[in-house]
């Protein structure tokens, strides 16, 4: 939810942000209308409240007399309350239903346009070439037995899967290095549940534009999360945090669910897009004049797990209209894959400012004393699909695949062999 006050100072900001999403400019003046009604429902409320409370007073010295007809006008003045009360109640309402309509505000920077607007910041490692025709993820996670498709189908419908034996222990031992390397930056790590409520799903923005990615389990009115990045922002929801001794930095080690609703016919082939998966995902809240630099070195994170892997990637800025509600400005990781001559994104981290903390009752004490909202941050550091950059990144002529030298310790062997 964005910051009203900086709403009714920078109304054009706001609608160039909308723009820059390809979103609706005009949400942002139904808010600030929405704003200005709830303001005036609160002040009459008010108003009205103290003529009361005064009138009560009137009574209290008034004569037998003149008591009558003064219980009659406050009486009439208590109905008039009452329905100043639901109508700012009512108020309340419209106004939150028109923030929660409307994105974070783009940070300055960020490129304008969609999905393939975004600017290359970086590119890390040559892609490799072979003198022999490469094969895919899946054809070598299933020649060595690391991932079963068919039986994932079967079991579970299209876009689940099944990772055996060394593929196990390949993803166990990438969440497992990504731990290590969590809790070495000063993460607490944690293991979440991947059930929440609807306020918490809400609070994070992944009940708007998302809503159809996500799954809801009706009968109990709890949500499957698609990221970590959901508990833990609702972790210290209600709460008021000490930041004094710095950030508070958490990284959730999860299974994720995702409907993939949108992606009928795209990837259909393999793990890169499905409907389960396990991740480790990093979650900050920090000072929001911190947050900027915060944002840098989760990324500097991510591109430490990159290298460990040993894997050519590339850093881009995401295009505003590519942002999730949430964020503010995102940077993704994408590694190269050799059979489709392409990078494909492996992490991203996005800085959501004071946008969900706003939702979700996130506060820390500024040097004053005084309450203010908190800025969250999240960021990848290992997840499923990376198996994908590894086996095809490091594959060899005899169909056998190299495993990272980090990741030996973890798999048990330094070659997978068919």
């Amino acid at each position: 939810m964005i910051d009203l006050r900086f709403l009714r100072e920078n109304p054009e900001a706001v609608r160039a942000s909308q723009r820059a999403r390809g979103e609706d400019p005009a949400l942002v003046d139904a808010l600030l209308e929405a704003d200005a009604a709830r303001r005036a429902a609160v002040l009459t409320a008010d108003n009205l409240r103290a003529e009361h409370k005064a009138m009560g007073k009137v009574i209290g010295k008034a004569s037998k007399e003149e008591r009558p007809a003064l219980l009659a006008a406050a009486s009439d003045m208590s109905a008039k309350v009452k329905e100043a009360e639901v109508a700012q109640n009512a108020a309340d309402a419209d106004l939150d239903a028109a923030a929660r309509a409307i994105s974070n505000v783009v940070q300055e920077g960020a490129p304008a346009g969609g999905e393939d607007d975004y600017v290359v910041l970086e590119t890390v490692g040559t892609p490799p070439e072979f003198d022999f025709e490469p094969k895919d993820h899946l054809e070598l996670g299933e020649s060595l037995k690391l991932i079963d498709m068919e039986r994932g189908a079967k079991v579970s419908g299209s876009r689940f899967y099944f990772l055996t034996g060394y593929g196990a222990l390949l993803q166990m031992g990438l969440l497992q290095l990504a731990a290590q390397k969590a809790v070495a930056h000063g993460f607490t790590m944690m293991i979440p549940p991947v059930l929440v409520r609807p306020e918490i799903m809400a609070g994070t923005g992944f009940l708007g534009q998302h809503a159809a990615e996500v799954y809801h389990l009706e009968e109990d009115d709890l949500y499957l999360v698609g990221t970590s990045e959901v508990p833990l922002a609702g972790y210290h929801s209600e709460e008021i945090l000490d930041l004094s001794a710095g950030a508070k930095r958490y990284a959730g080690w999860s299974s994720c669910f995702r409907r993939e609703a949108g992606s009928y016919g795209k990837d259909t082939r393999g793990i890169i897009r499905v409907h389960q998966f396990d991740k480790v995902e990093m979650f900050v809240y920090t000072v929001p004049e911190q947050a900027d630099a915060e944002h840098l070195r989760l990324l500097a994170w991510e591109r430490e797990m990159l290298a460990a892997i040993d894997v050519p990637y590339r850093v881009i800025d995401v295009a505003a209209g590519d942002l999730g509600s949430s964020a503010a400005r995102k940077f993704d990781c994408e590694a190269w894959v050799p059979t489709q001559q392409t990078y494909r994104e492996l992490t991203s981290t996005s800085n959501c400012t004071t946008f969900q903390a706003r939702r979700l009752s996130v506060r820390y004490r500024d040097e004053n004393g005084k309450p203010q909202t908190a800025a969250t941050l999240n960021g990848t550091l290992a997840t499923t699909r990376w198996i994908v950059a590894i086996l095809e990144n490091h594959q060899q002529a005899d169909g056998s695949v190299r495993v990272p030298e980090a990741l030996v310790p973890f798999v048990g062997t330094d070659v997978l062999k068919p």
